[in-house]
């Protein structure tokens, strides 16, 4: 197995002035000492506020908190795992896992927290979980891509380990930490959408259908044709274990051949593909064929500039990462606080790639 250990940044405009203390800093901001470290440790007594207002001070006083001190006084690692199995190595690879990390990285670095991201065999995860904390290298995890009923959930309960979700599972028997976006309502907001312009051939381009998320967003399109009296084509419904750009070509190909006249992507790579193979029949997205994307608010994949190129349902993971990670760190600093639960609704964007049912 592999680990990488991602530790804490300093920007080079610091280096040049003396560090403050925490008594120094704490008296700039008319508070106690005792608040400015629980506000820069992510205690959740703490208002958002205050926190913000700390943090700021920070960085602009150049106070970093002696992390040695902080882990020989507090037990804690001052680390917080993500663990990566083999089998979703392509996700390191995809831009929105990428920004999740990057919203829960900067959310480690303002609370004086290092990121362990370990890669690791499919039968090696739970272990690594298990040695992570024997170790005490971390001091909780963040569990990616969820599965239905997902067993690590009961594993890191019965370990005593604080962890937080990204995503949930569904028929998970314990109560657990976990954010998540509304995918169910999402996807049936732009089914609706599409079924309102005229489209009754509408193909559903998915992910992985053992994933918690896929599931609830196949759940969210049958919802939208049922409430109109339709049923789902078998020959519209594709599903991928990788939501690449080939995968939304090879679906739109099957899809136009089949008489699609729409398409609702689970991913804006997806829709790139899906985009290929209308405009390689000589066809115009937005007038011959309509598409419909997920997760369009990416850094470093963007969907346009003025006007979006893609009808999207937008939703920040970026924003989630820094939310999973601050609810991480307030389970961290209280580990009995009853299970933390933060739904996310996605926007539907208006964009160039809609437009009413042809003919």
């Amino acid at each position: 197995m592999q680990f990488w250990r991602i530790a804490r940044l300093t920007t080079v405009s610091t280096l040049n002035r003396a560090p403050m203390n925490l008594k120094e800093l704490a008296a700039k901001l008319g508070l106690s000492p005792t608040t400015v470290s629980r506000a820069l440790n992510g205690y959740p007594e703490v208002n958002e506020a205050t926190r913000e207002r700390v943090i700021a001070a920070a960085r602009r006083h150049n106070y970093r908190p002696n992390a040695r001190a902080i882990r020989l006084a507090t037990g804690r690692a001052l680390a917080v795992g993500h663990v990566i199995p083999l089998n979703h190595h392509y996700e390191m690879m995809n831009p929105i896992f990428a920004d999740f990390i990057t919203g829960s990285g900067e959310t480690y670095m303002r609370n004086g927290y290092d990121m362990i991201l370990s890669i690791v065999p499919d039968e090696a995860e739970e272990q690594t979980y298990r040695e992570l904390m024997s170790r005490g290298t971390v001091d909780g995890v963040i569990v990616h891509a969820p599965k239905i009923n997902d067993p690590r959930i009961r594993a890191l309960r019965d370990m005593g380990l604080p962890f937080v979700v990204h995503g949930r599972s569904t028929g998970a028997e314990l109560d657990y930490n976990w954010v998540d976006v509304n995918n169910r309502r999402a996807f049936q907001r732009a089914a609706e959408f599409l079924l309102d312009l005229g489209h009754r051939r509408i193909a559903l381009v998915n992910g992985n259908e053992t994933m918690d998320f896929a599931v609830r967003r196949r759940a969210g399109f049958t919802d939208a044709l049922a409430a109109r009296g339709m049923q789902p084509d078998a020959g519209l419904m594709f599903t991928a274990t990788e939501m690449t750009e080939t995968h939304g070509w090879r679906a739109a190909e099957a899809g136009l051949q089949a008489g699609a006249t729409a398409f609702l992507c689970a991913s804006m790579l997806q829709g790139m593909g899906v985009r290929r193979a209308v405009e390689g029949r000589g066809l115009k997205m937005g007038r011959d064929v309509s598409v419909i994307i997920f997760d369009d608010d990416l850094s470093y994949l963007r969907n346009g500039e003025d006007v979006p190129i893609f009808t999207a349902t937008r939703s920040s993971v970026k924003e989630a990462g820094r939310l999973a990670a601050e609810m991480l760190l307030g389970v961290i600093s209280q580990p009995d606080m009853v299970p933390q639960h933060r739904m996310l609704e996605a926007e539907l964007i208006l964009g160039q790639s809609t437009g009413p049912a042809p003919g």
